[in-house]
């Protein structure tokens, strides 16, 4: 399970990483919503172990090392960090991604069996940009998990490609709940899906907000009464500075 509790990234002047708590368990899917593109890389570097949080603890199956963390997961499609760059060509794509598995996993792990193994061969002389947003998704995440050692998985914003959850949730969901190989999913997105009843997180969501100071209710006056009203005195500025004692006597006859 991924734990998280308060999890903060520094930044130059705002923090990068507001202060977050979550979970994460295998054979679920988790969106974390988050408004700022910055905010969502930050969250999905640390959650991976490729970037050191300032403050908070985060741990994988209990163990806060960052290298255990980082080899149990996989960040996929990070804006920025290690998304494909357009020009490649799906087979190079994969030729690259594969060079990368660790070498007792390498083996056969060859680019053009691995894409028929997978059914990607109807793409593999495509440019990256011209996938669709479902089909790029599955073949980054297929890439992945080609790690076996991968528990894990961490996508940055896969919305950014579609603003229909069709193009992503569904392959997501999958994932999660596949019961050969139970992973933890975690999407850090811009925004929920409507209707998602799934588990959910909002970046932020442990900042610690100052107390609201206290409201004095004030009570208004009561009324004067008959008796008060009458022996009130009368207020300084109704006096002329110059009156006679006459005019002052008729002062106080009026306002009686």
């Amino acid at each position: 399970m991924l734990s998280v509790q308060q999890l903060q990234i520094n930044g130059r002047r705002d923090d990068l990483l507001p202060a977050t708590s979550l979970q994460a368990r295998r054979g679920e899917l988790l969106l974390v919503a988050g408004e700022g593109q910055d905010q969502r890389t930050a969250l999905a570097l640390a959650l991976s172990g490729r970037m050191k949080p300032s403050k908070g603890v985060l741990s994988w199956d209990n163990n806060s090392k960052t290298k255990k963390i980082r080899l149990a997961s996989a960040l996929v499609d990070s804006p920025g960090v290690n998304e494909p760059e357009q020009h490649l060509s799906v087979r190079d794509l994969v030729t690259e991604d594969l060079s990368l598995i660790p070498r007792r996993y390498r083996g056969a792990l060859l680019s053009k069996p691995w894409l028929k193994i997978n059914s990607f061969e109807d793409i593999a002389g495509l440019w990256v940009e011209q996938l669709p947003a479902g089909r790029r998704l599955e073949l980054l995440t297929a890439l992945a998990l080609a790690d076996p050692a991968t528990d894990l998985l961490v996508l940055d914003s896969p919305d950014r490609h579609s603003a229909d959850p069709a193009a992503w949730l569904p392959r997501l969901e999958a994932l999660a709940s596949d019961a050969g190989r139970p992973l933890a999913v975690v999407a850090v997105v811009s925004a929920l899906p409507d209707n998602w009843a799934g588990p959910a997180a909002v970046i932020g969501n442990s900042v610690a907000h100052p107390p609201e100071p206290e409201t004095v209710e004030v009570s208004e006056p009561a009324p004067a009464t008959n008796e008060q009203a009458t022996t009130s005195p009368i207020p300084a500025r109704e006096i002329p500075d110059e009156a006679s004692e006459l005019e002052f006597q008729d002062l106080q006859r009026t306002a009686k």
